[in-house]
């Protein structure tokens, strides 16, 4: 039998084992060899081979349901209790930006501080994924600051006040350790003023542990995890919390059913009762990529 010139939407799908939507989608966004005819969708199948044999189609691949960047108490425990079926992978927001331009993730978390100290994250989502069809959507603000130890919470009124003491060192892509080192230079400290530990908190709940566990006198994290360690807290930023979202994942299940979990009285109720959580922007686009 011979086979036919042109495929249909269906039959691409078929072949590429995705959804008929996700072949609109590489086509409009022109990765994927096609003909418009009669406002038909057509695709020519010696060009489709020939696309296929080259490993073009990585490019245009489903988005894994991951989701990467940086750890957030309330998301962790939103992923589990919502039944979402996502998988996470959190070590910092720089890493969760370059899952997903590796295409290992479907959403990261990201609070990374901008230089002209009023906004978070947009600067860093244009130079990292300005050339891909992502979402920047709101999580919740959030109160960054110093998790302290009872030995010196009466001590510790300013990040200056940390002179000689140790504090629990977060891994090079995380927000809160980008946002600890601007704070400490803004304070005139020099990265020798403060002992760091060496093994590095790689989530906002190890952070907490080390000062717990009386490893650090000290560790940049949030109110909510301070409060769940019956730790002390010096507030210093309130900041945005956001996800990076692929388009295309954005309306698959999983982060479908996270989203409607979040927006059930028992999420604002889990926020509320963590602390240090504004939820009054959730859900805001702050970007929307090309």
């Amino acid at each position: 039998m011979t086979e036919p010139t042109f495929l249909t939407t269906r039959e691409v799908a078929d072949l590429l084992r995705v959804k008929e939507r996700k072949v609109y989608d590489m086509a409009a966004e022109g990765t994927i060899p096609h003909r418009r005819v009669t406002g038909k969708l057509l695709f020519p199948r010696a060009e489709i081979d020939a696309w296929l044999s080259s490993g073009t189609p990585t490019a245009g691949a489903e988005a894994p349901a991951v989701v990467a960047g940086s750890h957030d108490p309330l998301l962790d425990w939103a992923i589990r209790e919502s039944g979402a079926g996502l998988a996470t992978f959190f070590d910092g927001s720089l890493d969760g930006l370059a899952r997903m331009r590796e295409g290992q993730a479907g959403a990261a978390g990201l609070h990374v501080f901008e230089p002209d100290g009023k906004t978070w994250n947009i600067a860093h989502v244009r130079s990292a994924l300005g050339d891909r069809p992502v979402v920047l959507i709101e999580w919740a603000r959030r109160q960054q600051g110093l998790i302290l130890s009872e030995r010196v919470a009466g001590q510790i009124k300013t990040i200056a006040d940390l002179t000689g003491l140790t504090v629990a060192q977060r891994q090079p892509s995380a927000g809160a350790g980008l946002l600890f080192a601007h704070l400490m230079a803004e304070a005139g400290l020099a990265p020798g003023d403060v002992t760091m530990l060496a093994d590095r908190a790689h989530t906002e709940t190890e952070a907490a542990a080390a000062v717990a566990s009386g490893k650090a006198d000290a560790a940049p994290g949030l109110q909510a995890v301070a409060r769940q360690f019956g730790l002390a807290f010096l507030p210093t930023r309130s900041e945005r919390f956001d996800l990076i979202v692929d388009r295309r994942a954005w309306f698959e299940p999983p982060l479908q059913s996270l989203m409607a979990f979040a927006r059930t009285p028992s999420f604002v109720a889990k926020a509320e009762d963590l602390g240090g959580y504004d939820l009054s922007g959730h859900g805001a686009v702050h970007w929307n990529g090309p």
